[in-house]
């Protein structure tokens, strides 16, 4: 209970909500160096670290693993949702040796704030959920080449916006080559050559003047280029 009264991140929660989550977590101690979890384990748990200093880390374009944030004793941020052409491979580390909590997410939030994991997630999902996908895109164009940063826009769009049909994955908004020139940060004619590229190895094509996208083929592009 004092080691919960002092994490600043859930202080705010009334001294009997502290005791259930007391009484609901589970404690496990991990060694410097170990992983803590990982976006390969279950998205339904909640972990709080307690003692020690974690990191957040994943792999960059270059397939090499780098430091995201450095994460300081209270609630461990969840871990990003996955985003379609990338291949993050984000996981919590120790530091040094730390002492972790874990409970299942549904307890967390009905302990915290009265109602069920789900409605919770929809809620997060639909209220910052896009901020965090903008981040994930713009953080890896960082390391793209214009084509590869077309065919992430192009499967984001197709993701949002897009409905199946037999020749593709048709979407149903105009997109303007300005609009994806100022969505991938280059000039317009770039895009339409590279569009026009794409075109010719079937990877889009229009119909009654909406594009269709080939999602499978992006994604193979992407990883062609990926380590």
């Amino acid at each position: 209970m004092r080691s919960l009264k002092a994490l600043a991140s859930i202080s705010w929660l009334a001294t009997r909500q502290l005791e259930k989550l007391a009484d609901a977590l589970t404690m496990t101690r991990h060694d410097k160096r170990s992983i803590i979890f990982s976006d390969k384990s279950s998205p339904e748990s909640a972990y709080i670290l307690f003692s020690g200093v974690a990191r957040i880390t994943c792999d960059n374009r270059k397939g090499r693993r780098t430091t995201v944030i450095m994460v300081a004793p209270g609630l461990i941020p969840a871990l990003p949702r996955a985003v379609d052409g990338v291949t993050y491979n984000f996981r919590c580390e120790a530091v040094t040796m730390c002492q972790v909590g874990t409970i299942e997410l549904n307890s967390f939030v009905m302990i915290c704030l009265g109602i069920g994991s789900a409605p919770f997630k929809l809620l997060g999902g639909n209220f910052l959920g896009s901020w965090d996908r903008v981040q994930l895109r713009r953080a890896n164009f960082i390391g793209c080449t214009l084509e590869e940063r077309l065919a992430l826009t192009l499967l984001d769009l197709s993701e949002n916006f897009g409905v199946p049909s037999p020749r593709g994955t048709r979407l149903t908004v105009s997109v303007r080559h300005g609009d994806l020139a100022e969505l991938v940060g280059a000039s317009r004619p770039r895009v339409t050559e590279h569009l026009l590229e794409f075109t010719q190895k079937h990877l889009i094509s229009w119909q009654n003047r909406h594009l269709l996208v080939d999602r499978e083929g992006l994604k193979g592009l992407l990883m062609e280029g990926a380590p």
